[in-house]
């Protein structure tokens, strides 16, 4: 983004209108400034809360898990967007808000030739309200038509 209160964050919303991501997340914001760290950033709002008007966990869960994928594009590996979840696990440490902007921490632990292993805390200014660890299948190499 260029302008506004987002300038020199990467915008990263879903291609399909009215999916899961589009609609129950909302768009986030990444950066990088390490090979294997980004932060994601995502403005809370009344559609996340839970019965007690707090941030669901669910929404945590979904978020934790759209972060890590926002960071690898972040890290300059935008093609691991065809990647997917084989495991994904939460702690939950500390009741979320609605108004204040969500802040993921995601660094990439080790890479093999077909996994990623990642893990991330979820801030809100300065209180820690969830971690995470997951381990991704990377999207499969484009094959190349054989030649004849």
């Amino acid at each position: 983004m260029a302008e506004g209160p987002w300038a020199g964050w990467s915008c990263w919303t879903d291609t399909a209108p009215g999916t899961f991501l589009d609609s129950a997340i909302g768009t986030s914001y990444s950066r990088s400034d390490a090979a294997d760290r980004a932060t994601v950033m995502l403005e809370s709002r009344p559609s996340h809360a839970n019965r007690l008007g707090l941030l669901h966990g669910g929404l945590l869960a979904a978020f934790a898990d759209h972060a890590y994928f926002a960071a690898l594009a972040a890290m300059g590996r935008p093609e691991q967007a065809a990647a997917v979840t084989v495991d994904l696990g939460m702690q939950y440490c500390g009741s979320g808000k609605i108004g204040p902007v969500l802040r993921a921490e995601v660094e990439l632990l080790r890479e093999t030739g077909r996994l990623m292993f990642l893990r991330l805390t979820i801030f809100q200014d300065d209180d820690l309200i969830a971690a995470s660890n997951a381990t991704v299948r990377k999207a499969p190499e484009s094959r190349k038509p054989l030649s004849k």
